[in-house]
């Protein structure tokens, strides 16, 4: 099985259900983790609340709502498991979405979810992650080295610059909402790789993609690992994972083709 780990809410209802949807879509066995295995619910201000004047821009457009009311109608979504409950023999990939309001940290900071993402990361199982969710990878500590399944990889991950800019177009109002944690996610993952410049932050203007015009995006991938920026990037990486998972699965000659 794919498992999806997701927090006890509040991550963001793109970067889960569109690669959700793809490996949906494609076959594959998609379960889900939380932290007490009870039914997550996404950031309710990028579903519904809205923001103003910013909505245009900063809410989940209507493609990828869609397919996050799909996704919240899928069986395998209304009965998740508690991460304790995760047998790590049973998991064949792993995918960790993002998210900045503050029900992320209960993933984030979840030792049981490091350890598992560890556990799959190192195995060489196809491995995904967005924006904050590329947080929990750097938190994973490869327990033969002590440091964090990263140092030595490439990775993407939220930039500081989307990030920030969020955070200031949205203060006066929402205060911390776009700041999870007084350190930037670019900043704490780069200090998790073994070189700075394993950190890749792609355009400087980002472009959303949409599932017609997928090279829109920006995805790092790295051996069983693939990473992106934000919800802009998900159609992209959700080709990308889909591409790692399909791999895996035709077996090791495949893998050592690709």
């Amino acid at each position: 099985m794919i498992l999806f780990l997701l927090p006890a809410g509040d991550y963001n209802p793109t970067e889960a259900a569109v690669p959700w949807a793809a490996l949906k879509d494609a076959g594959f066995d998609v379960r889900f983790a939380t932290p007490d295995g009870k039914v997550a619910l996404a950031d309710p201000r990028l579903t519904d609340l809205g923001f103003s004047w910013l909505s245009p821009w900063l809410m989940t457009r209507r493609a990828e709502l869609a397919a996050y009311r799909r996704l919240t109608e899928d069986p395998r979504f209304l009965a998740p498991v508690a991460y304790e409950a995760v047998d790590p023999a049973d998991v064949t990939g792993l995918f960790v979405p993002g998210g900045h309001a503050t029900g992320m940290r209960t993933l984030l900071e979840d030792t049981t979810a490091q350890r598992l993402f560890a556990d799959v990361f190192t195995r060489g199982l196809p491995v995904g992650a967005v924006c904050h969710g590329v947080l929990l990878a750097a938190r994973a500590t490869d327990p033969a080295t002590g440091r964090s399944v990263l140092h030595g990889r490439r990775t993407t991950a939220l930039t500081s610059l989307l990030e920030l800019t969020g955070w200031n177009l949205t203060r006066l109002w929402l205060g911390r909402y776009y700041r999870t944690y007084r350190t930037t996610v670019q900043q704490e993952v780069t200090a998790a790789l073994a070189d700075p410049r394993h950190f890749l932050a792609g355009p400087v203007l980002p472009l959303r993609d949409t599932a017609a015009r997928p090279g829109r995006g920006f995805a790092v991938r790295d051996g069983n690992y693939v990473s992106a920026r934000w919800p802009g990037d998900c159609h992209r990486l959700a080709a990308q994972y889909l591409d790692l998972v399909r791999t895996h699965a035709a077996g090791p000659a495949a893998r050592r083709a690709g």
